[in-house]
């Protein structure tokens, strides 16, 4: 279905303001920027600011929607005959060796760290955000395999999915802090998976097998 004209204008509204608020907190820090300012910079009122960031870390973290699913959504397409783990290690494979953005690999990404690092406000959202991440991916596991609500297997294995994409996260945040070369991080972190996928035990890698009886 094509956008509309009010729904472009709305995300393009948005992404702005949000383009205007993470350029702020880069220079001054997230606890030095106020909303008002904020909404000052980029010629709006105080109002829509909050019309489209309920909170004022929405505005730094303001493509979260698009990670909180990640895993669940790659789990949910994986290939027929392949578990849920091996779908998890093989997106991930995938974005670090493409150096992708959206998991970090971008030049640039240091100085969006650094802010992280130097707000608790954003460090607390990060960590909520990583909980929702395994929560979604919990729920997913259940529905593809059809476990019982008592069952403890859904929330064990996406306890373990989850330990691998937050560690592999938390590594290219902490080494492109240093300003490095995205791909010299991105070789790097591939030799890193290796040796996570070689701690998963047999039952992490083959569970939820898409078309397994």
């Amino acid at each position: 279905m094509a956008e509309g004209l009010r729904e472009r204008k709305k995300r393009q509204t948005r992404q702005y303001i949000s383009d205007v608020a993470t350029g702020l907190f880069v220079e001054r820090g997230f606890d030095a920027v106020t909303v008002a300012e904020i909404a000052a910079a980029a010629d709006v009122s105080v109002n829509t600011v909050y019309n489209y960031f309920p909170a004022k870390e929405d505005l730094f973290f303001d493509r979260s929607a698009g990670v909180v699913d990640r895993l669940a959504r790659w789990v949910r397409g994986r290939h027929q005959g392949e578990a849920a783990a091996a779908a998890v290690l093989r997106e991930l494979r995938e974005e670090v060796e493409a150096v992708s953005p959206r998991v970090g690999l971008i030049p640039g990404y240091s100085a969006f760290m650094r802010v992280i690092e130097d707000a608790p406000a954003l460090r607390s959202r990060l960590w909520a955000i990583g909980q929702e991440v395994q929560a979604n991916l919990e729920g997913a596991l259940r529905e593809e395999t059809g476990a019982a609500a008592d069952d403890p297997m859904p929330e064990l294995i996406a306890g373990q999915l989850g330990w691998v994409h937050s560690t592999v996260m938390a590594v290219i945040g902490r080494e492109m802090v240093k300003a490095r070369d995205p791909r010299e991080v991105s070789r790097e972190v591939l030799v890193l998976l290796d040796e996570m996928e070689d701690l998963l035990s047999e039952r992490v890698l083959n569970y939820a097998v898409r078309g397994a009886q």
